[in-house]
C-alpha cells in the first residue's frame, strides 16, 4: 500500500512539473488525430472581394454525419478580421460566391429547389432578404460572371440530357396524378453513342450535349443564347467596357479528338460571330478550373491566358502565362524562361503587372511580374500552398493558403506576412498533436535528385526504426505539396513514418522532369519512389522489415509496378489503378491520352504489353494487397481493379477487394472516405505491427 501511495504522489508531482501550459491555464491537452476527425475538418474555398475591398466572401464545406453527405454554405469576413457572417444555411449546397460590381448582390451556384438537380445562379441581397433564383437552364450552370456595370451575367451551362428532361416531365406528371398502385419503372431507352470520346467520370455517357454561353439580364431575368452547336465554350470573361466576352473553345472538325483549346472573342450580344485569337496546335487555356480563365487588361487592349504545350505532350507540358492583343496580334509568353506551371492570372489596376500562382518543387507561391516579363517578385510562398486568390483594384489580396500543419483557410496577404481571415478549423487544430513534416532530398538509382516529404509520429525519437509507409501521388503529372494531408497525419498518429515522394513524372520541376516517364510508366518513377525508402533505411528511420506502400489513381498504378518489382513491402493498398493497359483503351475517359502517348493498340501492341507488367507478371507479387475502387469510376474503371484482385486471388496471395457502391473516381460519401482510411490502417497494422 505504501508503494502504491508513493507512486501516486510521485506521478502527481511529476505531472505538475511536466504539465503543458495549456493544462495550467485550463485549456484541454492536445491529443492525437483520429480517423473520425475527417468529418470535423472544414474545406474552405473561394475567396471573392466586395467591390469596396472591405469584405471577403468564401465557401465552407463540411460533413453532415446524420445525412452522410457533405454540405456547403457561404460566409464572409471583414478585411480587418473583426466580423464573420454566415450567409446561407440551407440543406442544399451553396458555392462559388461572387459579388456584383455595385456590391448589392452576392451571386452563387446551388441546386436548391431545382429539377433535375442542377446548379443554377442565385442572387443574395447584401442588405438582407432571401436568395432569389436567377437562371433556369436545365443542363445546369457551371460558371458565371457579372458584367462590369452589374446589369447582366454571362453564364456557361451544359445542354440538358434528354433523358433527364423526360424523367423530370414524368415526375411532374406523377405528382399531379393519383397513385394507381403500379410502381414499375419504365424500361430505359437505348443509349446511342456516336462521339469519339463517349464517357467522362461523374458525367457519364457523352452524347450530343455541349457547354454553351448565355446572357442573363438581372432586371428582366431574360436569358438569351450567345453560342450553340457542337462545340464547348468555357470560362467566359468580360471586357472592361462590357461590350465583348472572351472565352475558350475547341472548334476543329471533331473537338473530341484533341485538346487544342483556343482563345475566342465575341460581342456580348446574341448572333455575334466569335473571332479566334490564338491559332496554333497547342492548348490556349485550361478548362479544368477557374484558374485557366482568360482576363482582359484594364484598358481592354490585352488578354492574359494560359498557354499549354504540343498535343502529343498532353498534360506533361504544363501551362505558362501568356498575353495576346485583343485584336489577336502578338501572342507571347510573359516569362518564357520560367519552366514551371502557372495559373490564375490577374492584372494590376494600371495593367503594368500580372499577379499569378506558380507551382514549384512541392510548393505553390503567389507572384507578380511586370507585363513586359521583367521584375518577377514573390508575394507569398515558402513551405505553403496557395491554391486560389482574389485581388482588388487597390492591390489588397485574399488568398486560400494551406500548410502541412493546417487545412486551407483564407488569409490576407500583407507585407508582414499572411494574416488569417477565415478560421473555420482553428479550434479543432488547437487540440491536435501532429506529426512533424520535413522535406527530404535523395538520389535515385541513376543519380537523379528526387524531392519529397517525410512525416514522423508526434512522439518519434531519433534513431528509432519505425514501420514506414511509402505513399504515391496520382496524376502522374501532379505533386505532393507543403499542404495539409489528413491521411498522412492519421498514419503518423498510429506510429508510422510516412514518406511522400515526387518522382519523375511529377509536376513542379519542369517539363523535362515530367516527360521523363512518357510512355514508360513504372520504370524511372518506380526507381525514384523505391529510392525514397532506401534513403530512410540508410538514415536509420525506416524499419526494413516493416515497409508498406500505397496510393490512389496513378498512385495505385505505380503501387502495382512497385510490388511486382520489389518484394520487400509487407503490405500494399492499391486504389483505383490499372495494370492491364489494353483493358483501359475504350473503357475509360482517356482515349486522347492513350493515342497521343502510347499510340493505338494495333500499332503499339508492344508498348501496351510492356506497360502491363504488373498484370502479366502478377506471379512475381508476394505483397499482401488491398484493392479499392468505386463501382461507377469511369476515370479508371473498376474492371482494372477486379483484374488485379482476381490475379492475386488465383495465385493464392493474401488479397482483398473493397468496392464502394455508386462512387466515382473521387469518393464523395463521407462514411466511405472514413471507411477507406480505416481500412488502410487495419491492412497496414495486420502486416506491419506483428
Amino acid at each position: 500500500m505504501r508503494t502504491r501511495v508513493l507512486g501516486i504522489v510521485l506521478f502527481a508531482a511529476v505531472g505538475m512539473l511536466l504539465a503543458p501550459a495549456a493544462l495550467l491555464h485550463g485549456q484541454p491537452a492536445k491529443r492525437l488525430i483520429t480517423v473520425a476527425d475527417m468529418n470535423a475538418i472544414r474545406d474552405v474555398s473561394g475567396p471573392d472581394f466586395s467591390p469596396d475591398g472591405q469584405w471577403v466572401a468564401y465557401g465552407v464545406s463540411y460533413v453532415n454525419t446524420k445525412r452522410d453527405k457533405s454540405d456547403s454554405d457561404l460566409y464572409m469576413t471583414s478585411w480587418d478580421g473583426s466580423r464573420t457572417l454566415r450567409l446561407t444555411s440551407s440543406p442544399a449546397k451553396e458555392h462559388t460566391p461572387r459579388f456584383s460590381p455595385d456590391g448589392k448582390w452576392i451571386g452563387f451556384l446551388s441546386k436548391r429547389a431545382t429539377r433535375p438537380k442542377a446548379d443554377q445562379v442565385w442572387l443574395l441581397p447584401r442588405d438582407g432578404g432571401e436568395a432569389q433564383r436567377l437562371t433556369d437552364l436545365k443542363g445546369g450552370v457551371t460558371d458565371f460572371a457579372f458584367s462590369p456595370d452589374g446589369k447582366k451575367l454571362v453564364v456557361a451551362a451544359d445542354d440538358p440530357d434528354p433523358e433527364d428532361l423526360e424523367k423530370e416531365k414524368k415526375d411532374s406528371q406523377e405528382e399531379d396524378e393519383a397513385d394507381d398502385g403500379d410502381d414499375d419503372e419504365p424500361t430505359p431507352k437505348p443509349i446511342v453513342i456516336n462521339r469519339y470520346q463517349f464517357k467522362v467520370d461523374e458525367e457519364g455517357w457523352l452524347r450530343a450535349g455541349r457547354s454553351h454561353l448565355y446572357l442573363v439580364d438581372l432586371a428582366t431575368r431574360k436569358t438569351e443564347t450567345l453560342t450553340g452547336g457542337k462545340f464547348d465554350e468555357m470560362l467566359p470573361s468580360w471586357s472592361p467596357d462590357g461590350q465583348r466576352i472572351a472565352f475558350i473553345s475547341k472548334r476543329q472538325d471533331d473537338p473530341d479528338r484533341n485538346d487544342n483549346w483556343d482563345l475566342y472573342l465575341m460581342d456580348a450580344r446574341p448572333g455575334a460571330d466569335a473571332k479566334r485569337l490564338t491559332v496554333n496546335d497547342i492548348a490556349d487555356g485550361d478548362p479544368s478550373w477557374d484558374g485557366g480563365r482568360p482576363v482582359f487588361s484594364p484598358d481592354g487592349k490585352w488578354i492574359a491566358y494560359l498557354q499549354g504545350g504540343p498535343q502529343k505532350q498532353i498534360y506533361y507540358a504544363g501551362y505558362h502565362l501568356a498575353i495576346v492583343g485583343a485584336d489577336g496580334t502578338n501572342p507571347h509568353l510573359v516569362i518564357p524562361k520560367l519552366d514551371r506551371n502557372m495559373t490564375l492570372p490577374r492584372w494590376s489596376q494600371g495593367g503594368s503587372s500580372l499577379t499569378f500562382l506558380v507551382e514549384d518543387d512541392g510548393e505553390v507561391s503567389l507572384n507578380r511580374v511586370a507585363s513586359s516579363g521583367s521584375q518577377l517578385t514573390r508575394l507569398a510562398g515558402g513551405g505553403m500552398v496557395i491554391s486560389d486568390f482574389a485581388i482588388t483594384k487597390e492591390g489588397r489580396i485574399a488568398a486560400l493558403l494551406s500548410t502541412p500543419d493546417a487545412p486551407a483557410e483564407v488569409f490576407a496577404i500583407e507585407a508582414s506576412g499572411p494574416r488569417p481571415l477565415s478560421k473555420q478549423n482553428e479550434a479543432l487544430m488547437a487540440t491536435l498533436r501532429l506529426g512533424k513534416t520535413e522535406t527530404v532530398s535523395y538520389k535515385s538509382k541513376d543519380g537523379t535528385e528526387i524531392h519529397g516529404f517525410v512525416v514522423k509520429p508526434p512522439d518519434y525519437k531519433e534513431g528509432t526504426l519505425s514501420p514506414t509507409l511509402l505513399r504515391i501521388h496520382g496524376g502522374p503529372v501532379s505533386q505532393y505539396q507543403a499542404e495539409w494531408q489528413i491521411d498522412w497525419q492519421v498514419f503518423a498518429a498510429n506510429g508510422y513514418v510516412v514518406v511522400g515522394s515526387n518522382p519523375r513524372g511529377s509536376s513542379g520541376r519542369g517539363e523535362q522532369f515530367s516527360l521523363a516517364i512518357y510512355a514508360d510508366w513504372g520504370a524511372k518513377d518506380g526507381e525514384d519512389v523505391r529510392a525514397a525508402v532506401d534513403h530512410l533505411i540508410a538514415k536509420k528511420i525506416a524499419d526494413p522489415a516493416r515497409l508498406g506502400v500505397g496510393g490512389w489513381s496513378y498512385g495505385g498504378i505505380l503501387t502495382n509496378y512497385v510490388i511486382v518489382q520489389d518484394q520487400r513491402f509487407k503490405a500494399a493498398t492499391s486504389g483505383a489503378g490499372i495494370s492491364n493497359i489494353l483493358a483501359g483503351y475504350g473503357t475509360d475517359q482517356y482515349i486522347r491520352e492513350y493515342e497521343n502517348e502510347l499510340g493505338p493498340p494495333w500499332k503499339a501492341a508492344e508498348t501496351y504489353i510492356k506497360l502491363s507488367a504488373p498484370f502479366l507478371h502478377a506471379d512475381r507479387i508476394t505483397t499482401p494487397t488491398l484493392f479499392l475502387c468505386g463501382d461507377s469510376d469511369w476515370n479508371v474503371p473498376l474492371i482494372n481493379t477486379e483484374q488485379m484482385y482476381q490475379a492475386l486471388r488465383s495465385l493464392g496471395r493474401d488479397t482483398e477487394m473493397v468496392v464502394y457502391p455508386g462512387e466515382s473516381h473521387g469518393l464523395s460519401v463521407p462514411s466511405y472516405e472514413v471507411d477507406r482510411l480505416q481500412r488502410y490502417l487495419d491492412w497496414y497494422a495486420k502486416y506491419l505491427k506483428k
